[in-house]
């Protein structure tokens, strides 16, 4: 076999090689895709809300970064634009100007600044508030009384907190699965009701 025969089927060989990364990488994205598509559909939350907390989320957090840098821990997580801040700062002036940070935001409609003056939570602490937030979670889906996707969980030192659109029902149940979860010192309702069978309550089913 010739030499340029050779360059040739090694160019074709990387080619291909090139098309089936391609081909893989595009299923990826569609699969992604989808994965959010359902995600959304699911949530009682508007799509223009849902990308709107995001948003807010991100601003917020990035305008206490700039302000205080790691002098503090706050978590941001908004919610129908309702804002939950919590984790620790230094001093009582500190708590409040992240709260003014926050209700100066675009969008924003209420913040529950929930944030303790206290030393910033170490990775250990914080893995552990992880590890109760995937907890709840599990018992939710578990359970099956509800959509788990309509009810966010948020854990700071081992308090948990739950924020949604639902009905009394739903969170009656969420408060109970949460309250009896392992290694939960409180529950903190951040709730939005709704009417069962009305606008917002729609995507009522349960997981299958």
């Amino acid at each position: 076999m010739s030499l340029r025969s050779t360059s040739l089927g090694s160019t074709l060989g990387l080619i291909f090689a090139a098309l089936l990364f391609l081909q893989g990488c595009a299923e990826t994205v569609i699969a992604v895709g989808a994965g959010t598509a359902v995600m959304s559909a699911t949530d009682r939350r508007s799509t223009g809300a849902q990308v709107d907390d995001e948003g807010i989320e991100l601003r917020v957090a990035n305008r206490i970064d700039e302000r205080f840098g790691d002098k503090v821990h706050v978590n941001v997580t908004s919610f129908n634009y309702v804002v939950l801040l919590t984790g620790e700062v230094p001093d009582a002036s500190t708590r409040s100007e992240v709260e003014k940070i926050t209700r100066a935001a675009p969008g924003v409609r209420s913040v529950n600044n929930e944030t303790q003056i206290a030393g910033v939570s170490s990775l250990g602490a914080r893995s552990n508030d992880a590890w109760l937030t995937g907890k709840v979670k599990t018992r939710f889906l578990d359970v099956g009384h509800f959509n788990p996707n309509h009810v966010k969980v948020v854990t700071e030192a081992n308090v948990v907190y739950l924020m949604g659109i639902v009905t009394h029902a739903e969170a009656n149940e969420a408060v109970e699965i949460a309250r009896t979860t392992g290694g939960v010192l409180k529950v903190v309702k951040i709730f939005e009701y709704c009417a069962a069978g009305q606008g917002t309550c729609k995507g009522q089913e349960k997981p299958s």
